[in-house]
């Protein structure tokens, strides 16, 4: 008789128990778990492994790192060692999280990442164990999304598609049910939305919610760039259709509640290709030999009432984007082009300051308010510069030559459309008496610590379809810097004229910490290497030796990359009502007042102006603490898209000179290539190790450089080469160079 077989219990031990329990609790910190939905989790369900997960429950529960909080049921004990921060996902789906409890960055493994994405605000545990140098740690909780749309490229299957993201910081492709996909056709650049990622799923699933057009194609291209920031393109309709119903008409009910300066000499100075206006200046000379300047700006918040579908749209907006090809408002064109620019030959409703300065080019008095203008003309910074440049002598000069004397020698193309000679001479006397002010003003705060950031910004000449034609670089000159000098007189007196009240009241500040003292030892190694020395042993000679730094590389090869690197130095200035001053500025009280039709920011400072010369009580500093923080955030993916927007253009306009050899200047050097950034345009590219075929290049942290192995060879920071294009890629906005070998001059 054959004896029948029974089936032995398992005994099968379940490794890492401990951790596994721990793991899955700390996922989930704010559930209760039962050792049935553990058992569940881990994939068993025989009873010697249940048993196995009710033993270390109790186990963990004496050590006291869980807690059963009803019967059965556990979770895991808070403890001082999990810690908040963001993610900056690095390769391959591993990353970091910047912490403000951690002085160095927490390394994050692939497997440790738990679907946490780029820029997500997460829980951690930080482990005592460091890997390469770095303290390890587990995401255990994703606090709040950094983002929940995306753009990428679309592939469709028969049943279903997924989204390959163009973000190189996102690891894993967006999986899209065949019914969501927006009618999107395959190799679509499209907007994806996340939606859910289920528990076992390696992608999260999302739907499209938009189709941006073809990849490589001008107008998707730069649409995908404001995309992928959340940026706006087009107004709704509703705000636009509510914009255009607002009465813009010039009152004699409303002047008479402003000061009336309509009869004062007035005039704007801004770019050539200019569309709005948002400040002016006025001049007068008074008996007592003062002068009366009057910076006047737009008063946006005449129009923008709180609390209406339109101050809705600019406060989400926060700032105007300024892309390469198109301008993204903040506000409608009604307002923006029309009736808050201060056009000439116009009357406007303004918001001012008014000086009363003296000579030596201080502020002996001071009117803040409501007021109405007319501007007389408009100047373009060229024509400025033009009278400044040809009247440099009559800087100081008395006032009978001055008024009746002057021999104005300005260019035909600088005379003022439809204004007689005087109205002419009067108003290149106020500028040239405005440029010797600003200039003592300048002074006075490089004086002070001020830091002297005059960057060349690249800017493209377009064709009538948007094709790069041209590179040109644009550089601050003496009509700039007197406008720059005016507008942050504005800024700094009105911000102490509100900062110093008692009791204190709440505003926006502009604010700019100190640098940081790593930052500034990296910036010491590198441009040592360029033969210049830094100072840093208090906060003054630190400002000076900066200054000095950027004076003395002006027209070097390595210009752009030690500015650049100089910037990057500097703490990010940012919006707040806890006012701890401007250090770049030298400035212990800043605000931004200048530019309201752009920057939402100015609307608010104009609001509480107004509110505090009303005589009224001090606004809540929580609600606008959050109105700055989003502001802040906004300002920054704006800048983001825009640096996108001119990378994205240097990549079309190099397409067309593929067989052209350039000289470029290593701006980067890392274990997978080098940088260049070419000197004629400032494109930036990179040579991959892989491609420089005639030795092995190993990367030298010490040095910034890639030394071959045989020859010796070097590549180092600030080097000038000669490269030539591999391949232009407007999808990944990324470019490559051949490398031809080191420049001999």
């Amino acid at each position: 008789m054959t004896r029948k077989k029974t089936r032995k219990p398992s005994h099968n031990k379940i490794s890492n128990l401990t951790d596994t329990i721990l793991s899955i609790l700390k996922k989930d910190r704010t559930q209760a778990f039962n050792y049935k939905q553990i058992a569940s989790k881990i994939g068993v369900n025989d009873a010697s492994s249940r048993n196995q997960i009710i033993k270390k429950l109790q186990q963990l529960k004496a050590k006291q790192e869980v807690e059963e909080v009803e019967r059965g049921k556990y979770k895991v004990v808070a403890s001082s060692e999990y810690h908040t921060g963001r993610v900056d996902m690095a390769s391959r789906g591993a990353g970091y999280i910047i912490s403000e409890d951690f002085e160095d960055d927490i390394y994050i493994s692939s497997n440790n990442m738990n679907k946490a994405l780029h820029g997500d605000e997460v829980e951690f545990y930080a482990y005592k164990r460091v890997k390469n140098g770095k303290r390890e740690g587990e995401i255990t909780q994703i606090i709040k999304r950094a983002k929940s749309e995306y753009v990428g490229v679309i592939q469709l299957h028969n049943n279903y598609a997924f989204v390959v993201v163009d973000s190189n910081k996102m690891y894993t492709d967006i999986f899209v049910p065949i019914n969501k996909t927006n009618k999107a056709k395959d190799g679509d650049k499209v907007l994806v939305s996340l939606e859910e990622w289920p528990e076992k799923s390696d992608s999260p699933n999302g739907k499209v919610i938009e189709v941006l057009g073809r990849p490589g194609e001008h107008n998707t291209e730069i649409h995908a760039i404001l995309a992928e920031y959340g940026l706006p393109l087009e107004f709704p309709k509703e705000v636009e259709d509510f914009a255009n119903k607002i009465d813009t008409s010039i009152t004699k009910e409303e002047i008479a509640k402003r000061r009336d300066m309509r009869k004062d000499l007035t005039f704007t100075i801004d770019p050539k290709d200019a569309k709005d206006f948002d400040d002016a200046l006025s001049f007068e000379i008074l008996d007592n030999g003062l002068y009366e300047i009057g910076i006047h700006i737009a008063d946006v918040s005449h129009y923008l009432q709180p609390g209406t579908i339109l101050d809705d749209e600019a406060y989400e907006r926060a700032t105007s984007v300024y892309l390469v090809d198109r301008v993204v408002p903040m506000l409608p064109e009604v307002l923006s082009n029309n009736a808050c620019s201060l056009r000439p030959n116009e009357e406007k409703y303004t918001f001012s300051a008014v000086f009363k300065m003296n000579d030596k080019g201080e502020v002996v008095d001071e009117w803040f308010g409501k007021t109405v203008t007319f501007s007389n003309a408009r100047f373009a910074y060229e024509e400025a510069q033009a009278i400044i440049e040809n009247n440099a002598e009559l800087n100081v000069i008395s006032k009978a030559v001055e008024m009746a004397d002057i021999d104005t020698s300005i260019p035909a193309d600088v005379a003022i459309s439809g204004k007689d000679y005087n109205t002419t001479k009067e108003i290149a006397f106020a500028v040239l008496k405005m440029d010797a002010f600003a200039k003592k003003m300048r002074s006075k705060r490089m004086r002070s610590g001020a830091i002297s950031f005059d960057k060349v910004e690249v800017k493209f000449e377009l064709d009538k379809d948007a094709n790069p034609i041209g590179v040109f670089f644009k550089s601050s000159k003496d009509a700039n810097k007197m406008i720059e000098e005016f507008m942050l007189l504005a800024n700094r007196k009105v911000s102490e004229f509100v900062g110093k009240q008692k009791p204190e009241k709440t505003f926006i500040y502009r604010v700019h910490d100190e640098p940081d003292e790593s930052k500034l030892a990296s910036l010491q190694n590198v441009v040592g290497r360029f033969g210049y020395k830094l100072d840093f042993k208090d906060k003054k000679s630190i400002s000076s030796s900066l200054n000095n730094l950027l004076s003395e590389v002006v027209g070097t090869k390595e210009q752009n990359l030690v500015d650049t690197l100089t910037i990057r130095t500097m703490s990010k200035a940012e919006y707040t009502t806890d006012n701890i001053g401007h250090y770049g500025l030298a400035f212990d009280y800043y605000s931004h007042f200048t530019s309201p039709i752009r920057r939402y920011p100015d609307i608010m400072a104009h609001r509480l102006l107004q509110m505090y010369l009303d005589g009224e009580k001090s606004a809540n500093a929580a609600i606008y603490e959050d109105k700055c923080n989003h502001s802040s955030n906004m300002e920054y993916l704006a800048t983001k898209a825009e640096r996108d927007s001119i990378k994205y253009m240097q990549i079309r306009f190099m397409e067309d000179h593929k067989d052209e050899e350039f000289v470029g200047v290593i701006s980067g050097v890392t274990d997978w290539g080098i940088y260049i950034e070419i000197i004629a345009n400032k494109c930036e590219g990179m040579v991959s190790i892989r491609d420089m075929k005639d030795d092995h290049y190993q990367f030298d942290q010490d040095h910034y450089a890639l030394i071959g192995k045989k020859s010796k060879t070097m590549y180092q920071l600030g080097d000038e080469v000669i490269v030539k294009v591999k391949n232009t890629d407007l999808v990944k906005r990324h470019l490559d160079f051949y490398l031809i070998g080191k420049h001999e001059e």
